[in-house]
């Protein structure tokens, strides 16, 4: 990734060498403009959700941590003194995590990379990355490469239903074209921006069916307070 299409590259980079950063802005179509607090990517073990405490409490063995970002997770998972490797596809992010401590860090996209790893490690809605349903396929199947025996795959999302809610409760996703957790995102930092981007916010029940039609179990085994889940994937026997 090129650094002048790197906003979120760029804002990591920013509040390490500053302790602070501009807003980093983040457009879709479907929501008004937002913005991604830069500090929360900097955040300790004790300022986590509960289910990403509980995904680095289970954890374990050889660890990858996927879109580590600025490493909270992979330093957090170090300080309980497991293996972990980081990798990202941000240079900028990379060579912050370096400079904050993490051990073992590597740029590289995902859906390239090569070896066996006991627990790998997608949080932040970290199987985002997938993009849509259509590419899960090509996920299980790296997943399946990169996996080492009896390891696991730690994610978590959100079930984004509750955007089609009405006054009364009522989820209505009449017009909605395709799958309603398939969004496009474009950030932007300072004079920074990046290209648009799919984004997958996938339901707990539809992971469980595309999980069991790739040939792996799928366990919630743990809820947040506002739709999101914690998931725990291993192969069928």
């Amino acid at each position: 990734m090129q650094a002048g299409k790197d906003p979120m590259g760029s804002a990591i980079a920013d509040y390490h060498a500053t302790g602070k950063a501009a807003r980093l802005r983040v457009f879709s179509p479907m929501f008004d403009e937002d913005e991604i607090p830069v500090a929360t990517l900097f955040r300790r073990f004790d300022e986590m959700p509960a289910i990403e405490q509980e995904a680095l409490r289970t954890a374990s063995g050889a660890i990858l941590d996927v879109g580590a970002g600025a490493g909270c997770h992979s330093l957090a998972l170090q300080a309980m003194e497991k293996r972990v490797t980081a990798i990202d596809i941000s240079p900028l992010a990379v060579e912050t995590m370096r400079e904050r401590g993490v051990k073992k860090v590597i740029e590289q996209d995902f859906f390239t990379l090569e070896g066996h790893y006991d627990t790998i490690l997608m949080l932040m809605n970290g199987i985002g990355i997938v993009g849509t349903l259509r590419r899960l396929p090509d996920f299980f199947l790296q997943v399946d490469r990169l996996l080492a025996p009896g390891g696991q795959l730690l994610c978590d999302s959100s079930d984004i239903c509750y955007i089609f809610e009405d006054e009364d409760g009522i989820i209505d996703l009449t017009g909605i074209e395709g799958y309603y957790g398939e969004l496009t995102y474009q950030m932007q930092y300072k004079s920074v921006k990046g290209e648009a981007f799919p984004w997958l916010f996938i339901d707990p029940e539809t992971l469980r069916e595309q999980a069991l039609a790739h040939g792996f179990h799928c366990d919630i085994i743990a809820r947040g307070e506002h739709y999101d889940y914690l998931a725990r994937l291993t192969r069928r026997c």
